[in-house]
């Protein structure tokens, strides 16, 4: 159903690290994120397709966390009927001043019904376009963010409410076998834009963040990156080797900061703006599903994650084990 608003994309997040000049250098010497700005507390990041002041802010706190992840609208007028919106659903939310966030106007933030920090935008300072500046670019070419990976525990609850009230679409779900004539859904990749996710919600230890995914050209590129960490002695940073997702079909790599976030490196998935769009279903089992080529992820890609803030108070949000799935 059409909304009386309209969410284009995901646009920026915001973690948290614990020593900043460590920090500027991974992210720009090592990943080659541009800054567009910095102060006491904070570092705004670019990368090379963005003309708006930033797609990252890192935050200096005690311990990697997500603070917020960030969603830009159509027009201004959007962000009061999420308002309405949010207000008939009793959903706990605050208005951000323009220039609260640096470089960026009026925005609405909430703590969604799973637990993640998320904050609706429409206006942002422009920025210098660093696309075809050839001559001023690294080894490491991130041209966008792409995706949020979340851990939640009401995965049945958090879907239905992001595809009713908030016309997120979806493009592939992996559901558990319970029984032989009985499942539960596990994740669900759902987007805005015309690709495989803006936002991926993952059955588990919750309320965690587990990556934010950011767009690559092409394979090379992302092994030219690995390439590049490995030789600046970033070597361990790399988690996961460079393989294809099953779901999404995604070529990336998983890489860690200093303090423990985590990024993937991505490329590869595919158009979903069709109007007769079937999702792709995967069973939890399946052999292909997390690397296409078969392989395991390490155990701390699987059980690490960061804590999520409380919009209001910054403090972190209690993880909670995961709770039962009622879907069939």
């Amino acid at each position: 159903m059409k909304k009386p608003f309209d969410i284009v994309r995901l646009h920026h997040a915001e973690v948290t690290v614990t020593d900043l000049d460590r920090a500027r250098h991974f992210y720009c010497e090592g990943l080659g994120f541009i800054e567009t700005e910095s102060d006491d507390n904070h570092i705004y990041l670019r990368a090379l397709e963005d003309a708006n002041h930033h797609c990252l802010v890192l935050t200096k706190g005690e311990r990697a966390s997500l603070k917020h992840i960030a969603y830009r609208v159509s027009a201004d007028s959007d962000l009061d009927e999420l308002d309405k919106l949010f207000t008939e659903l009793g959903v706990k939310k605050r208005w951000l001043e323009p220039g609260e966030e640096k470089g960026q106007g009026r925005a609405l933030r909430i703590q969604d019904p799973g637990g993640i920090p998320v904050e609706f935008f429409f206006e942002m300072d422009k920025a210098e376009r660093m696309l075809q500046k050839y001559h001023l670019q690294g080894n490491v070419k991130i041209k966008r963010i792409d995706h949020a990976n979340c851990l939640i525990t009401n995965i049945d609850d958090l879907y239905d409410w992001y595809a009713e009230n908030l016309g997120f679409r979806t493009s592939e779900y992996t559901v558990k076998t319970i029984s032989e004539d009985k499942e539960a859904m596990w994740a669900a990749w759902m987007h805005r834009k015309p690709s495989v996710h803006d936002l991926a919600l993952i059955s588990d230890r919750g309320p965690r963040f587990h990556h934010t995914g950011f767009w690559m050209d092409d394979a090379k590129s992302i092994l030219d990156a690995c390439d590049h960490l490995a030789a600046l002695g970033y070597y361990a940073n790399i988690e996961r080797s460079p393989g294809r997702h099953g779901t999404s079909n995604a070529f990336f790599v998983y890489v860690r900061d200093p303090d423990g976030n985590r990024m993937e490196l991505y490329t590869g998935d595919y158009f979903t703006n069709d109007p007769d769009w079937e999702p792709v279903k995967w069973n939890l089992d399946h052999p292909q599903r997390a690397t296409f080529w078969g392989a395991m992820p390490p155990k701390s890609w699987t059980e690490e994650a960061v804590p999520v803030e409380d919009i209001l108070t910054g403090e972190y949000l209690p993880i909670e084990e995961l709770a039962h799935n009622k879907k069939k």
